[in-house]
């Protein structure tokens, strides 16, 4: 891989994410949604932050994961300033894929290595791997998967910040960003409370949340103030959708697990370190670790 950083076999193998898939009704409403989503990345990374551990002792982080890809090939990761500058839209997105240097092209079942090829000059017909040969729609689709920018932008924008978390708050990330992003009031609420932040504040904000999550600062405040006011914007969103189920309650039950959370003050990572200090003090085993984490029906 290019340019790949010291944790790209970490990123592969020992990283576990949950993502959400949001709509967009046009290219506006992408440009909007894709800026406020992407500014956002860091505090839902720090609301679901859940990897404090590697190989089964403390790693320093509330989120490695998160950290891992701030060390894994800038060329195709990060907080993408360009988001935010003026002609933001499909063709500016299209543009940054192409500078996106390839992995590979896919023919006949067999992966053919391109690594650090442009995929520039695969649409003229100049690739070095490939000469006289251009790329089918296919090969664009896939060059796509190759990008892991925070939010990724496809048919739809996928939301990429949070780590993987318990059985009982997978549905809290989907439920959140629908209550943020498919409620007018609610994304122009979002939108008033990141639109002044700067892409130094946006890339600090998501450094310092690796490591200190909820308690991590930014702009003078813990960034669980932000997860909270974020949190109460998303809820009003769920409410003002009211999507019922059977039993007549709106999708705001998918958010109470995660209120309580954000009532003590806690990351997952961090109540999983307290009980590695506390109860856990004279059994700390791997397996521990996982009886914790594991899903059950």
């Amino acid at each position: 891989m290019p340019k790949q950083g010291g944790h790209g076999i970490d990123m592969m193998l020992r990283t576990c994410t949950v993502q959400a898939n949001l709509d967009y009704q046009s290219e506006a409403d992408m440009v909007k949604k894709f800026r406020v989503s992407l500014a956002l990345q860091p505090v839902a990374g720090a609301l679901f932050a859940n990897s404090p551990f590697t190989e089964g002792k403390p790693n320093g982080f509330q989120s490695m994961r998160s950290h891992v890809w701030t060390d894994t090939d800038p060329d195709r990761t990060g907080m993408l300033p360009f988001a935010f500058e003026p002609g933001m839209g499909f063709e500016r997105y299209a543009d940054y894929m192409l500078d996106v240097p390839m992995y590979f092209v896919y023919r006949d079942g067999h992966y053919l290595d391109v690594p650090g090829q442009s995929f520039r000059d695969f649409l003229a017909g100049r690739l070095p791997g490939l000469p006289g040969e251009i790329p089918s729609m296919g090969d664009w689709v896939n060059h796509l998967t190759t990008a892991f920018p925070e939010v990724r932008l496809k048919r739809f924008l996928e939301m990429r910040g949070a780590d993987g978390g318990p059985w009982d708050r997978l549905c809290a990330l989907p439920a959140l960003w629908v209550g943020l992003l498919y409620d007018d009031t609610s994304l122009d609420a979002a939108w008033d409370l990141v639109k002044r932040w700067s892409f130094e504040e946006r890339l600090a904000l998501w450094q310092e949340v690796h490591r200190d999550a909820l308690l991590a600062r930014f702009r003078g405040i813990r960034v669980i103030e932000l997860a909270r006011e974020l949190y109460a914007i998303g809820v009003e969103g769920l409410r003002r959708q009211a999507a019922l189920d059977d039993a007549g309650r709106d999708e705001r039950v998918h958010l109470e697990r995660l209120g309580e959370q954000l009532e003590m003050g806690r990351s997952p990572a961090r109540v999983i370190a307290e009980k590695w200090k506390t109860e856990w003090e004279l059994d700390r085993r791997l397996e521990r670790l996982i009886e914790y984490a594991e899903y059950r029906a």
